[in-house]
């Protein structure tokens, strides 16, 4: 059995996660009893992959050795929605924020019974941080859809224009951590589960890499000295924070605020993730808009162009959000024709090449970059030249000893929101968790099991199957080493229990499928993951929701990074009222999701 990690060991033994950073997907740490190939990493091997090797024996007496129970002296919740949480005031109206009880944590026994005493004997096996869905979003880019705000208030989000500086907070209360929550346990890494960009553009995908791996970043396209959007455009449909127009916001309470577009478009400063972090990939990083395939060159033209459309009738409007929705456009030819039409009412913006649209290709280069390595690393963040070569974006990486983390990519490229897996990653997937049954798995992706429903094909792979979501947790299921399914899209905290068929057991495997709310929606949400062995034979995975760094109260007069961090959080808000819905119920937040021991063999 691969050695398990307390507590003690992790803080003398710091140094392993430099090591698993800088060899990227090969895990050399002192005493491992288990180690990834380098070809581990590659999209979908011609066959099976083979077994990992024989640990030497060192490895094996290391893994013999006692354990020291992962037990902090006591929980450690600062940072947490454990110890608070940002929660409008009462009042109707544009409610400002402050300050509310934490969520408390919820023991689920759905799939194994808790033993008592678990707290005192239970040993580390990995922590790690899960974003998902910050959409970065180049609010000024001229193929947006923010017209459709006309048919449906949640369309367009008032607080689009700071997503960068949203994201900084967030890496910020990441770096900001001492450990775990629960074990306290140093954090291994940090991984995303997609929807990182908004709209398939280069200014975004290079405001994300610098987000996560530091830099400077000016969050603007376009005229360089000044905002071209849909929020200084007079339009009284969307929130104008600089005007003197009764806009549609402003009359539910929405501030005037004076210098609020200038400071939007400002330079941000991040500090990098302190943290080994890894991508996953999400429909509105494959393809423009999240749901139109790639290829039509009108639109490619219009994205970098000097026109862009800001009003749109309501029946219009509806009717191409009823296409979008009902999934009758996937290669964007009624968006074409609809802009064609609509030519001379569309109003004059910067061109910009930058906004142009990026390939599957642009996206495995941009994180292959070294200039975005970061200081954790490791260069590409998962993915790796032979993803480059196979025109793939699923690999395999080292979690921690005795754990492997699978990253998919869930999108389909044919088109839709929605999400499938095509049948040579399907078996990629089967005969990887096959070749490494004596580790421990958890899986990644953007998609959940309810959102791929979207079987069409590939266009570059016409003949290929693609299938749905309920193929995959069935796949899932009879690999008892699967622990966890950690995904987004939903943008709402939901977990799930599954009961697989289980391989070579009469129980079946079980695992739980966590689902976490977005970044960019109220209340804004990334989660700690934390798996532990009860030594009692079942785990735990302890999951604790985060917030960014910025303060729960906001003041108005602040524009300084910040300040503007804490004004998206409350814009997020009060642009829509289901923020209790988005977060969940007691039992999809902060949780103790307890297994069976025994899923390998």
């Amino acid at each position: 059995m691969p050695r398990t990690r307390s507590v003690t060991s992790s803080v003398l033994g710091v140094d392993r996660r430099t090591v698993l950073a800088a060899t990227a997907a090969v895990s050399v740490s002192a005493g491992v009893g288990y180690a990834l190939r380098p070809t581990d990493s590659e999209a979908a091997p011609a066959g099976p992959p083979a077994a990992a090797p024989a640990p030497a024996a060192p490895a094996r007496e290391a893994a013999q050795a006692p354990a020291v129970p992962a037990v902090p002296s006591a929980p450690y919740t600062k940072g947490t929605t454990l110890a608070s949480v940002a929660a409008p005031r009462a009042g109707s109206g544009y409610r400002r924020l402050g300050s509310a009880a934490g969520w408390r944590r919820v023991v689920r026994g759905d799939l194994a019974a808790p033993v008592t005493g678990r707290a005192g004997r239970r040993t580390t096996l990995a922590a790690f941080v899960q974003l998902t869905d910050l959409h970065l979003i180049d609010s000024q880019h001229p193929l947006r859809l923010e017209y459709l705000r006309a048919a449906n208030e949640i369309a367009w989000r008032p607080q689009e224009a700071l997503t960068v500086q949203g994201a900084v907070a967030l890496v910020e209360r990441v770096n900001a951590l001492r450990t775990s929550p629960v074990t306290g346990a140093p954090l291994d890494f940090v991984i995303t589960t997609g929807d990182n960009t908004d709209n398939n553009a280069h200014t975004e995908l290079e405001w994300y890499l610098k987000v996560m791996s530091g830099g400077r970043i000016t969050p603007n396209s376009g005229d360089p000295r000044h905002y071209e959007g849909v929020q200084n455009s007079g339009v009284p449909l969307y929130w104008q924070p600089g005007s003197t127009t009764r806009d549609a916001y402003k009359q539910r309470g929405f501030p005037h605020l004076d210098g609020f577009l200038a400071a939007a478009i400002r330079e941000v400063r991040s500090p990098g993730l302190n943290l080994p972090w890894y991508s996953t990939v999400g429909n509105h990083d494959a393809m423009p808009l999240g749901c139109y395939a790639h290829g039509d060159p009108y639109l490619a033209e219009y994205a970098v162009g000097g026109r862009k459309l800001m009003e749109l009738s309501t029946v219009e409007a509806a009717r191409l959000q009823q296409s979008i929705s009902g999934d009758k456009d996937p290669r964007g030819e009624v968006i074409r024709d609809l802009l064609k039409s609509h030519a001379r009412k569309a109003r004059s913006v910067t061109p910009d090449e930058r906004r142009a649209p990026y390939t599957p290709a642009d996206h495995l280069r941009a994180h292959l970059d070294p200039a975005h390595k970061g200081v954790g690393g490791p260069v590409g963040h998962g993915y790796t030249a032979a993803n480059l070569d196979a025109g793939t974006q699923y690999y395999t990486f080292p979690i921690a000893d005795g754990v492997i983390g699978v990253s998919l990519d869930t999108t389909d490229p044919g088109g839709h929101f929605e999400g499938s897996i095509g049948t040579a990653q399907l078996n990629w997937l089967d005969a990887t968790l096959r070749a490494h049954r004596d580790a421990y798995a958890v899986v990644f992706s953007h998609h959940t099991g309810k959102s791929m429903a979207n079987t069409r094909p590939d266009p570059a792979r016409p003949a290929e199957r693609r299938h749905d979501g309920a193929e995959l947790t069935a796949l899932l299921g009879r690999h008892p080493n699967v622990l966890a399914w950690i995904n987004g899209h939903i943008h709402r905290n939901d977990i799930t229990p599954h009961r697989g068929s289980g391989e070579g057991s009469a129980e079946g495997g079980t695992f739980w499928e966590i689902s976490t709310a977005s970044h960019v929606e109220f209340p804004q949400l990334a989660r700690v993951v934390e798996l532990v062995d009860n030594r009692d034979g079942t785990l735990s995975i302890h999951t604790t929701l985060i917030e960014s760094s910025a303060p729960h109260r906001t003041d108005h007069t602040d524009l300084s990074q910040t300040g503007l961090a804490a004004l998206y959080r409350e814009l997020s808000a009060n642009a829509r009222f289901d923020g209790a819905r988005l977060a969940g119920d007691a039992k999809d937040r902060n949780t103790e999701l307890l297994l069976r021991k025994g899923g390998r063999r």
